[in-house]
């Protein structure tokens, strides 16, 4: 009997520390590109990108990438899709190449 109890406080006790673990190893987000409508560029760290269906993603780049804010980036895809945490942006004009970072949903109010 005190065998049954320990492989249950056991497995309790693994279950309850996996799943935070499981979490934090989700799949990335991955934005479909023909349904980005926009994207603003609110930092050299942080762009958001506005989609067709009016829900909008921010990505945090885990740097800063200088000359984004003025000269705009663009991206190369093979999947018709951008994937955070592990796409590449190109600065327009300079050629600073950056990642971006993982896609986050956000809320936009009316005014923001």
């Amino acid at each position: 009997m005190k065998k049954i109890a320990a492989i249950a406080v056991l497995l309790a006790t693994t279950l309850g520390t996996a799943a935070p673990t499981i979490a934090r190893n989700a799949p990335p987000i991955c934005l479909k590109t023909n349904w980005i409508d926009s994207t603003s560029v609110v930092s050299p760290q942080k762009i958001l990108f506005r989609m067709k269906d009016g829900k909008t993603y921010v990505s945090a780049l885990p740097t800063p990438c200088l000359g984004l804010r003025f000269n705009g980036f663009v991206y190369n895809t093979s999947y018709m899709e951008v994937c955070g945490g592990s796409q590449s942006i190109r600065v327009l004009h300079t050629g600073e190449v950056c990642t971006l970072g993982k896609f986050e949903p956000v809320t936009i109010g009316r005014h923001g």
